[in-house]
């Protein structure tokens, strides 16, 4: 009995032990909450970035309960290849050694667009200044011109996502957030069916809603223009009723919502639309009902000849082909009218301050859910990447050189950084204990991480070093051996490694061309 006092005893005094990646913040408390898991506000401590404000986002564990979620993982790796000053910028990752969950640094923004139409709806009663408004489409249309330039699609725009910087010296500067839904897309179009619903209800595409298993980057269109026109009404333009019970895209009330303001669409407007699984379900729903078209001006009360009103009417273009691009939008007579879009949304050239918005609001009362059984994790260095962390996390897709390679293993915090020694790979002492608890337990948590350390690597390496790699790998599976754990998930998890390398090999090879016919920047 005394043993077992003794032993709780110290768990409870480790649990408690802060995570030494956790000690380089000022922990202030939550202050957002959603389906993906909790966001905290933060201020580095570091000499060089002391007091600036960090998000902290902490992602629930996987519905299966296996660990990391696929959706981090893809947004960690879409965001640690973009830059670009409208878009969100990822500061670092932070992973938990015990669970596997992530924990995402990005700059702090004080507001979003959500919070801005409600305060000007609910509290001041007044509409949001046409320079504002100007200014936050124009810079969402560049940041989003800027994905579309290289192959992603968001997939769910809507105002909570656009955020908008509160404070130094990107005051008023929007940003592109939550990546959780983006996709790379390509040309010609593969089925994106299997990806599920997407893109918040309100937002989503008509072709969306009746079924298109092939869609362009046209739907991101569609979801700037609801945001466009609730920026001039402060309400939602579609405010359709979600049945969540279905997984058919097909939504009743949100097509009736769309079809009263703009009218039911023909197939002389939209030819393709008999081709949509789900035209003939809303061709039986129409018949009895009429739909007049009020009007679109009349909603959003822009007169039918005004510029603002072309560029609305042309981002709710019914077929996805004719809808205008982020690059034909920022061209739009629009923004060359006065009053011209300002990188600082909040202040216009003819104010003397900026428009003064309330904060979010600190929930000072609630620490990391879970985090006391954090192992230590070390940040990224600018020239020192640890295990735990994603180097490179705010770096360019289009690099204007190759990559360097990692260094050597690093003893910084007493354990042993996975690494190549030339022709075998050396595990981390992370990775041999991963290693051993997926033997023995077969938990698909284990391998997340696993994964995650070789895609850190692999990311880093050169076209030459991931061929090497790719071939030693292609043995391997031949041999199913080299490793002292003979075990059949380990022949499956190498099937999983050399997917990845394939990926990532594909991806070095189109950078290296790509920069070589110098690829298309953002406006």
């Amino acid at each position: 009995m005394g043993d077992t006092n003794s032993n709780n005893g110290n768990n409870t005094n480790n649990n408690n032990k802060k995570p030494e990646w956790l000690q380089q913040y000022d922990l202030l408390g939550k202050i957002g909450e959603g389906t993906y898991g909790l966001v905290f506000l933060a201020r580095i401590k570091s000499s060089t970035n002391r007091g600036k404000s960090i998000a902290i986002k902490k992602f629930k564990q996987s519905k299966d309960g296996d660990g990391v979620s696929p959706t981090a993982i893809r947004e960690i790796m879409l965001l640690r290849e973009i830059s670009h000053e409208n878009v969100v910028k990822l500061v670092n990752v932070h992973i938990n050694h015990v669970d596997m969950s992530l924990y995402l640094a990005f700059d702090y923004a004080e507001h979003d667009l959500y919070e801005i139409i409600r305060h000007h709806r609910d509290k001041v009663n007044h509409s949001i200044s046409s320079y504002t408004v100007k200014s936050f489409l124009w810079q969402l249309l560049n940041g989003l011109n800027y994905l579309h330039s290289n192959w992603i699609i968001h997939r769910d725009l809507k105002p909570s996502n656009i955020l908008v910087m509160g404070e130094g010296d990107e005051q008023g500067v929007v940003k592109i957030a939550d990546f959780g839904l983006a996709r790379i897309y390509q040309a010609p179009l593969k089925s994106l069916a299997d990806n599920g619903v997407v893109v918040t209800i309100w937002y989503r595409a008509p072709e969306l809603l009746l079924g298109a298993k092939h869609y362009t980057s046209a739907v991101d269109m569609w979801a700037v223009g609801c945001i466009f026109a609730e920026l001039l009404t402060l309400k939602p333009l579609f405010q359709g009723a979600e049945v969540k019970a279905t997984p058919n895209p097909f939504q009743l009330d949100q097509l009736d919502k769309i079809f009263k303001v703009l009218g039911h669409p023909t197939l002389e407007k939209w030819p393709t639309l008999a081709s949509l699984p789900h035209w003939q379900q809303d061709v039986q729903h129409i018949q009895g009902h009429k739909y007049d078209n009020t009007g679109l001006n009349t909603v959003v009360h822009l007169p039918p000849k005004s510029a603002a009103y072309d560029l609305l009417s042309k981002m709710l273009e019914y077929d996805p082909r004719k809808r205008i691009t982020a690059a034909q939008a920022l061209e739009h007579e629009y923004f060359r009218n006065d009053p011209l879009p300002g990188r600082n949304a909040l202040v216009s050239p003819n104010a003397d301050k900026a428009v003064n918005y309330p904060t979010r609001p600190v929930d000072r009362t609630t620490d990391f859910e879970g985090t006391t059984s954090l192992q230590p994790s070390q940040p990224v260095s600018s020239g020192n990447a640890v295990s735990g962390s994603i180097p490179g996390a705010h770096g360019g897709t289009l690099r204007s050189g190759p990559r360097q390679m990692p260094v050597g293993p690093s003893t910084a915090t007493g354990e042993k950084k996975g690494h190549w020694n030339g022709d075998d790979w050396i595990p981390s002492t992370a990775e041999i204990k991963a290693l051993r608890l997926w033997r023995h337990t077969g938990s698909e948590r284990y391998i997340w991480f696993i994964m995650l350390e070789l895609i850190r690597y692999l990311s880093e390496c050169k076209v030459e070093m991931l061929c090497h790699h790719y071939l030693e790998t292609l043995s391997f599976i031949s041999r199913r051996q080299n490793l002292k754990i003979k075990d059949h998930r380990v022949y499956l998890f190498s099937v999983r490694c050399l997917s990845a390398l394939t990926s990532i090999l594909l991806l070095q090879v189109l950078m290296v061309s790509w920069e070589v016919k110098e690829a298309p920047t953002a406006h």
